[in-house]
């Protein structure tokens, strides 16, 4: 938001990031869906939603230092939604690390 919302910047094409934050974790959502509920260490639908969430996150890294290339964006901006990007997707990685596990989630652990 600070890429946007600062008095140098004033613009606010860095707002598209938010469809890849929003977007991320469909695929794992869809692949645990319809992935069986096997032990198995990896599954062909799993595979292909790790693939499409690498897809999606390095395009929300690319947008906005493809924005600042053509002078769309300022190179400050891009920095600051770069920073907000890997906040935001440590954030949602943290998620399903820590929620993604199933029952054996215990809060004595903390």
């Amino acid at each position: 938001m600070l890429g946007c919302a600062l008095e140098s910047y004033k613009v606010y094409w860095p707002l598209f990031v938010l469809i890849f934050y929003v977007i991320s974790p469909i695929p794992h959502f869809i692949a645990t869906r319809l992935s069986d509920d096997s032990d198995a260490a990896s599954s062909a639908c799993r595979e292909l939603a790790y693939f499409f969430t690498t897809g999606i996150v390095v395009s929300a890294f690319g947008l906005p230092i493809i924005l600042a290339r053509i002078h769309l964006i300022y190179w400050g901006a891009c920095g600051l939604v770069l920073a907000g990007n890997a906040v935001i997707f440590l954030t949602i990685l943290g998620f399903f690390v820590v929620f993604g596990r199933g029952d054996d989630f215990s809060w004595e652990q903390w």
